[in-house]
């Protein structure tokens, strides 16, 4: 199966599911479904970057500073966020990822209920080379000073700024 067969539920507004469909066909047109972000920190605190490959079906080799992916039809936000860090880190054994909020996020010309979590990953890391071409752990400033410099996924944007402001609470 390729990740375009996935099958995901399909969500409104609400985020209660309305329906399935193949993740190609979500994509293509755009249906509503549900995604999960988590922000991975290394033994000295810093974030997991990484640079998509340039087979990725979204935002095909910009940078991301969360680790995620799709919620599968059926399956937990939580149950996703640790299968989703897990894969990409190329780890086992990793903690459960901490919720931490959930947003709506509406692009140009997609959308999905997006659940933001966090973890410590102490385990050497081994990035799932189908879905990450280069990887880093990056402190807050260095974070910070690539932003306006290389491309970024604007969800993983849009997350990371909440994310910001909801610690600032």
């Amino acid at each position: 199966m390729t990740p375009s067969d996935e099958i995901l539920d399909i969500v409104d507004e609400r985020d209660e599911v309305i329906g399935q469909a193949p993740r190609g066909e979500a994509t293509a047109r755009g249906l509503r479904h549900r995604c999960v972000f988590i922000e991975a920190r290394d033994a000295q605190g810093r974030l997991f970057v990484h640079r998509r490959t340039a087979t990725k079906l979204l935002f095909p080799s910009h940078y991301d500073m969360f680790v995620g992916g799709v919620v599968g039809a059926g399956e937990s936000y939580d149950e996703a966020a640790l299968r989703e860090a897990e894969e990409e880190l190329g780890v086992s054994g990793l903690p459960m990822p901490e919720p931490l909020f959930r947003f709506l996020y509406t692009g140009e010309k997609h959308s999905w209920w997006s659940a933001v979590y966090q973890v410590r990953c102490e385990l050497p890391v081994s990035p799932q080379v189908e879905e990450v071409a280069w990887h880093t752990f990056l402190d807050e400033k260095e974070l910070e000073e690539r932003l306006g410099a290389w491309p970024w996924v604007p969800d993983g944007v849009e997350a990371y700024r909440r994310l910001q402001r909801f610690r600032a609470l």
